[in-house]
C-alpha cells in the first residue's frame, strides 16, 4: 500500500538524561555520559568504565506497579522512555484502536541475576571443584535463584510489559540483532504501517549489558576501550587513537504513525521516515566485510526507497563505535555511497557521548536526526583530537554545528554483520 509514515512522539532514558530534553541538551553541548562503573565492582576487569544511566528511581516504579517487582533494568528504561514518547504523541484512548496499535521493539537482555547464579554454581561444584555437578546445580538453583527474576531477564518480557501498560493489541514483535536491533525494529515498524498492518507502532529499543558477563564478554573480544583513567575521553570515534567502544545503557522510543491518521488528529510531527535498508554481510561474527559491501547496499536501499539523491542528504548519523575497524570501514562505505559529496556531508557519532547502548543505540541516533532537523543543529563527535588518514571526512569535531537539515541518514551496523540504514525527511518537506 506504501502509506506514508511519520514520527509523532519520542522518549529517551540515557547516560545523559532521563528524558529527551535533557539528553538532547547535553548532546548539543558535547557532554560525556561516561564514568567509572558503579553497578558492580569492576576493579579487576581490564575495562572499568561505562556510560551508566544515573539517578533512575527503580523503587518508585516498583511501588507503582507490583508486577515490576522482578523486572529487568532494561525493561524499566523501556517503560520510562515509552511513557514519555506516548505522552509526547498526545495519543488518547478515543483516537486509538488498540487492534491497530502495534509494537516492534529491539529489546535486549539485562543479564541474569549474577550474584544468585554465581552462588548456584559455587554450591554445585563436584570432583573437588573441577566440574559443575548437574544434579547439584538443579538443587542449588532452587535455593539461590528466583524463577521470575530469570524470566524477566528475557527480551520478550519487555514487550509484554509495554503491551500491557499501553493496551496495545495489534501485532507485537521483538528483535535482537545486536547493535542494529532498534534501528531494525523501527524499519520493520515502518514497513508494517506502509503495508497497512497497523496505524500506530511503538518502536525503538532498550538494553543494559553493564553487568559482569557483559563486560567480560566484550573484554575477551578486545572490543572495549581501556582508557580507564580518562572516562570522558574514552569514546573517540574516528580519532586516530581510538581503542574500542564504551558500553552504554538506556532506551529510545518513537511513536510511528500513518500520515493521514496523524494529520486527522492534528498531531505534532517530528519528521517522516522515507527509507529503510536492511542487509547482511554473511562474513564474520565480529568484523565487517572489509569493503563494507553490505553496509553500502543498506544505505543505497534506504535512499532508493525514499527516492533520495546523494545531493539531498544533509547529515549522516554514523554508527561510529570507536573501534579501529568499524570507523575506517564506515568511512569507506560513506565515500563509496556518497561519492564526491562524501567530503561535504557532515557525519557525527553521538556514541562519543552516550557510549554504545547496543540494542537501544539506533533509536537514540534516529531521535537525534529528527531533533537536528527541528533545531537546525548537528551534534558533535567529541574527543576528536588527531585525524586518521583512513577517516578523512567531516565528523563535526568536538562542537555542535548550526546547519539546516532536511534529509538525514542513520546507520546501524551490528555484530554478526547486520546492516541497517534509516532515511528520514523533514515534515512538511521544504519547497
Amino acid at each position: 500500500m506504501n502509506r506514508r509514515v511519520v514520527v509523532t512522539g519520542v522518549g529517551a532514558v540515557s547516560p545523559l538524561g532521563l528524558n529527551v530534553r535533557e539528553t538532547w541538551r547535553r548532546l548539543v553541548h558535547g557532554e560525556s555520559g561516561i564514568g567509572r562503573i558503579t553497578i558492580f565492582d569492576a576493579s579487576e576487569f581490564p575495562t572499568k568504565i561505562a556510560a551508566e544511566v544515573r539517578g533512575f528511581d527503580f523503587d518508585r516504579l516498583r511501588q507503582q506497579d507490583p508486577t515490576l517487582a522482578h523486572a529487568a533494568r532494561s525493561t524499566f528504561f523501556a517503560l520510562k522512555a515509552a511513557q514519555e514518547a506516548f505522552e509526547d504523541s498526545r495519543l488518547r484512548p478515543f483516537n486509538i484502536h488498540p487492534e491497530r496499535f502495534g509494537i516492534y521493539f529491539g529489546a535486549g537482555d539485562s543479564g541474569n541475576d549474577f550474584e544468585s547464579f554465581v552462588e548456584t554454581v559455587a554450591a554445585s561444584l563436584g570432583n573437588n571443584g573441577a566440574v559443575v555437578d548437574k544434579s547439584l546445580f538443579l538443587e542449588a538453583s532452587g535455593r539461590h535463584m528466583h524463577a521470575l527474576r530469570e524470566l524477566e531477564s528475557q527480551p520478550f518480557m519487555t514487550v509484554t510489559h509495554l503491551a500491557r501498560r499501553f493496551d496495545i493489541r495489534g501485532p507485537v514483535c521483538t528483535c535482537l540483532t545486536a547493535c542494529a536491533a532498534s534501528s531494525q525494529a523501527i524499519g520493520e515498524a515502518f514497513e508494517w504501517i506502509r503495508a497497512g498492518y497497523a496505524d500506530i507502532v511503538m518502536s525503538g529499543g532498550s538494553h543494559s549489558m553493564i553487568y559482569p558477563l557483559g563486560i567480560a564478554g566484550f573484554s575477551l573480544l578486545t572490543a572495549l576501550s581501556t582508557r580507564n583513567d580518562e572516562p570522558s575521553k574514552s569514546s573517540r570515534p574516528f580519532d586516530k587513537n581510538r581503542d574500542g567502544f564504551v558500553l552504554g545503557e538506556g532506551a529510545g522510543v518513537v511513536i510511528l504513525e500513518e500520515l493521514s491518521h496523524a494529520l486527522k488528529r492534528n498531531a505534532n510531527i517530528y519528521g517522516e521516515i522515507v527509507g529503510y535498508g536492511s542487509t547482511a554481510d554473511a562474513f564474520r561474527l565480529t568484523d565487517m566485510d572489509p569493503q563494507g559491501e553490505g553496509a553500502q547496499r543498506a544505505m543505497k536501499i534506504a535512499m532508493a526507497k525514499g527516492d533520495l539523491s546523494i545531493s539531498e542528504v544533509d547529515y549522516i548519523n554514523a554508527h561510529g563505535t570507536g573501534t579501529q575497524v568499524n570507523d575506517s570501514i564506515e568511512t569507506l562505505v560513506i565515500k563509496k555511497v556518497m561519492k564526491d559529496r562524501a567530503y561535504s556531508v557532515p557525519v557525527s557519532s553521538i556514541k562519543s557521548m552516550l557510549g554504545h547502548m547496543i540494542a537501544a543505540a539506533g533509536a537514540l541516533e534516529l531521535i537525534a536526526c529528527f531533533l537536528s532537523m527541528r533545531d537546525s543543529v548537528i551534534p558533535p563527535t567529541i574527543n576528536y583530537e588527531e585525524p586518521d588518514p583512513d577517516c578523512d571526512l567531516d565528523y563535526v569535531p568536538n562542537e555542535s554545528r548550526r546547519a539546516e537539515v532536511h534529509v538525514a541518514l542513520s546507520n546501524s551496523f551490528g555484530f554478526g554483520g547486520q546492516n541497517i540504514c534509516l532515511a528520514v525527511k523533514k515534515f512538511p518537506p521544504s519547497s
